[in-house]
């Protein structure tokens, strides 16, 4: 008997001798920032373009306004390579109102130019990245890669050659709608319905995306569309910005139980969303309340939010209601350890929506230096180094270089 209770201790207890749980709180940080800067991080969702685009961006001598160190935003060169992130899907976002205006190609041309100058301007830097092997390149040479993603697909108009004329203009995933129904699809956030999902043409532009080697991306659809993608696509595809719905019940824009199982049993990945209204559906109660609660303060004072007596009342209050007001890095593990539980760790990633979720980021990832914070808390879950090298990027590789291959099969 003392002989069968050694063997089940040596078997069992040594995972607590030896294994992870066994360091001390430092060393796992210490091995946190190990890791974010031996493995790539791939973040599927970062709108530093919109935000340059808002501040005017040029690029002239006179004026770079390149994002190399700087107090504004979620991202800058500094603070990702303090955080270990090295491949940020530059999100071209197209808003709604191109659809309704007219433009959105253009546009959509000029941050892809805006991209492009950043890179051209500090090549010791900053790179365009249009597959995983030249993000490895990259990655081994010091610089940050920026591959691009479109969020939106309304720059693609009603010519299914503009798919082709984007993935030769970098982008490597397409975001089918935003905000409202376009010509593509139905968005979660619209309660129009137009085509009850995919329209004739969506499916025609996710068959070319298939054919081009375009990730097709299926955060911001509504949920007909969701599935009817999944029933139709030739490979594995992404939620470049998308959290789990069991913690935000009632939020379409979110992805639930199902709909990650699907994804999975087809390949794909879940880049979590860090915003906190994404994360935990009390915390968005929390925040249109406290905020309503603000504004009327502000009225009765007779201030606008630009006054500077208004700014310190609102950096007060915000203070005050931190804990109401914010997620934590928490259940971002929790939305991880969810999709984990459902699908598996080869179909989960990182998509924190940084500079694109405003004054909303969780406690412990304001920016994009915070990346060893979450890879701390996940291994103090108990994520093993080969969990975590997945989550960070070969799982998005994988789908990434997935639908490569289907593209130089139809080519």
């Amino acid at each position: 008997m003392k002989h069968l209770f050694l063997i089940v201790f040596l078997l069992v207890g040594s995972n607590l001798l030896f294994g992870q749980s066994s360091k001390s709180d430092e060393d796992l940080r210490k091995l946190a920032d190990k890791l974010a800067h031996k493995y790539i991080i791939v973040d599927g969702h970062v709108d530093l373009p919109s935000r340059l685009r808002v501040k005017n961006f040029q690029l002239t001598r006179e004026y770079l306004g390149i994002p190399i160190e700087t107090d504004a935003g979620d991202f800058d060169y500094v603070r990702a390579k303090k955080g270990g992130l090295d491949a940020p899907f530059m999100s071209i976002f197209i808003s709604a109102k191109y659809q309704k205006d007219g433009g959105a190609k253009e546009f959509a041309d000029t941050l892809i130019n805006m991209m492009e100058g950043i890179a051209e301007a500090h090549p010791d830097k900053f790179a365009i990245a249009t597959t995983p092997k030249q993000v490895k390149r990259n990655f081994k040479k010091g610089i940050i890669s920026l591959p691009m993603g479109m969020e939106n697909g309304a720059p693609i108009e009603d010519k299914l050659e503009n798919v082709a004329y984007f993935q030769k203009r970098g982008i490597r995933y397409i975001t089918l709608t935003h905000s409202k129904d376009n010509l593509i699809c139905d968005s979660s956030y619209d309660t129009t319905g137009t085509h009850k999902g995919l329209s004739l043409f969506g499916r025609d532009v996710v068959k070319e995306m298939n054919k081009v080697g375009i990730m097709v991306d299926i955060s911001h659809v509504s949920d007909n569309t969701f599935w009817q993608v999944m029933d139709m696509t030739d490979v594995p595809c992404i939620a470049s910005h998308s959290s789990c719905r069991k913690f935000t019940p009632g939020f379409e824009r979110n992805m639930n139980d199902e709909m990650i199982k699907r994804m999975g049993e087809e390949g794909g990945v879940i880049q979590i969303n860090f915003g906190s209204n994404f994360l935990d559906g009390e915390i968005s109660k929390n925040r249109d309340r406290l905020r309503a609660e603000l504004n009327s303060y502000l009225k009765e004072k007779g201030l606008k939010r630009s006054d500077e007596e208004a700014k310190k009342i609102i950096a007060d209050f915000n203070l005050k209601h931190r804990d109401e007001f914010y997620a934590d890095l928490d259940i971002v593990a929790d939305h991880i350890d969810n999709v984990v539980k459902i699908a598996g760790v080869k179909h989960v990633g990182f998509g924190s929506d940084y500079d694109g979720v405003g004054d909303s980021l969780p406690k412990g990832l304001k920016d994009v230096s915070a990346y060893p914070n979450l890879i701390y808390t996940l291994l103090k879950r108990g994520y093993s180094k080969k969990d975590i090298k997945k989550i960070c990027y070969t799982n998005v590789f994988r789908v990434w270089k997935q639908v490569e291959k289907t593209a130089k099969r139809s080519s």
